[in-house]
C-alpha cells in the first residue's frame, strides 16, 4: 500500500467513524456501498484476440453488461461445447486471454463477460446476488454452457449459481484461489477499516433487509453438497487475499469431486496468470468425459 492508499484509508476510516457517532445505520449503509464499489477499473484498451471476438452485451438491472464470444476456426456454434470465463473482483475479462486461446484451440466456443462495475460494462458497483444473475442471464442466453471457470470473487459466484441449475459430473469448473466464504471478506474489510461491532450489527442488517440472506449463505462450501460438478480447485500457499486456510477446511473434506493444486509463490493475482496454471486448467476443463 503506497503513501496516497495510506492517506486515502485514514480519510475513509476518519469520515465512518464519525458518522458511526451520529448513526450505525447511517455508517453501516455507506460501509456497504464501500464493499461493493471496485477501487479500480481495468484498461478499457483490449488485447489484440478480443478483437477478434463477437461483441456481446445485454441489459441486467440498470446496467449494460458487455462481453465476447469466440468461436474456434470453421466451427458452427451449434454443435460446440461451451466453456465460459469469470473474472474477480477489480479485474476484467481482458486478464484472462491466454485461457481463451488456449480454449478455442481444444475446440470449445468460449465465453467471458464484464460483470457489473467492471472493465466495459457499466455500473458502480457489484454484488454477489448481481454477479450470480449475471452469470444466469449468459447461461440463458448463450448456453447451455459445459465448462466453467472462476476467479476469486467469480469462482464464487459461479459455484452460486451452479447449485442453483440441473447438471450432472459431466460439468466441469475450475475455481482459481476462489473466495470460500462472504463471511471471511466482511471480516477482512472491517479490519481493515477498524469498525465497530455495533456497525457491523447494523452493516449485516442492511445486507440482509436487501437480499433477504445472511451473508453466511454465500459460502462456496455450503454450495458443494449440491455441485456435482467434476472441480479443480488452485490456490496458493502464499495469498493473502483468498488465503489457504480457507481452502484447508474444504481440502480436508476429501470430497470425490474435486482435485486440488496447491501452488507457491503466486499469490492471488499472478496465479491465474502463471503459464503452468493455464496449461493445467485449461487441460482439466477440456478433458474427455
Amino acid at each position: 500500500m503506497n503513501f496516497q492508499q495510506k492517506l486515502a484509508l485514514r480519510y475513509v476510516r476518519a469520515k465512518l467513524h464519525i458518522l458511526s457517532l451520529v448513526s450505525p445505520e447511517r455508517a453501516a449503509k455507506k460501509a456497504f456501498q464501500l464493499f461493493c464499489t471496485p477501487r479500480r477499473k481495468s484498461p478499457t484498451k483490449l488485447p489484440p484476440l478480443f478483437e477478434k471476438g463477437e461483441n456481446l452485451s445485454f441489459r441486467l438491472e440498470d446496467h449494460v453488461v458487455r462481453g465476447h464470444r469466440w468461436l474456434p476456426h470453421q466451427a458452427s456454434s451449434d454443435s460446440l461445447k461451451k466453456a465460459l470465463i469469470v473474472h474477480g473482483f477489480e479485474s476484467s475479462s481482458r486478464n484472462f486471454e491466454q485461457y481463451v486461446g488456449a480454449l478455442l484451440k481444444k475446440g470449445y466456443e468460449v465465453l467471458a463477460f464484464d460483470a457489473p462495475a467492471h472493465g466495459l460494462s457499466g455500473g458502480r458497483r457489484i454484488t454477489l446476488p448481481l454477479y450470480t444473475d449475471m452469470i444466469r442471464t449468459v447461461y440463458d442466453q448463450y448456453g447451455p454452457v459445459h465448462a466453467f471457470m472462476g476467479h476469486s470473487l467469480g469462482a464464487l459466484a459461479l459455484a452460486l449459481f451452479l447449485e442453483s441449475i440441473p447438471h450432472d459430473d459431466t460439468t466441469r469448473m475450475a475455481l482459481i484461489a476462489p473466495a470460500v466464504e462472504a463471511t471471511f471478506a466482511v471480516d477482512m474489510f472491517f479490519q481493515l477499516l477498524e469498525l465497530s461491532d455495533e456497525v457491523r450489527t447494523a452493516f449485516e442488517a442492511y445486507e440482509y433487509h436487501l437480499y433477504g440472506l445472511p451473508f453466511s449463505w454465500f459460502s462456496l462450501r455450503r454450495t458443494l453438497d449440491k455441485i456435482k460438478a467434476d472441480i479443480l480447485w488452485v490456490q496458493d500457499e502464499e495469498d493473502t487475499i483468498t488465503p489457504l486456510k480457507d481452502t484447508l477446511p474444504v481440502k480436508e473434506e476429501r470430497r470425490p469431486n474435486i482435485r486440488f493444486i496447491i501452488t507457491r509463490g503466486l499469490g492471488h493475482r499472478k496465479i491465474y496468470r502463471d503459464m503452468k496454471v493455464v496449461q493445467q486448467v485449461v487441460a482439466f476443463l477440456s478433458e474427455d468425459q
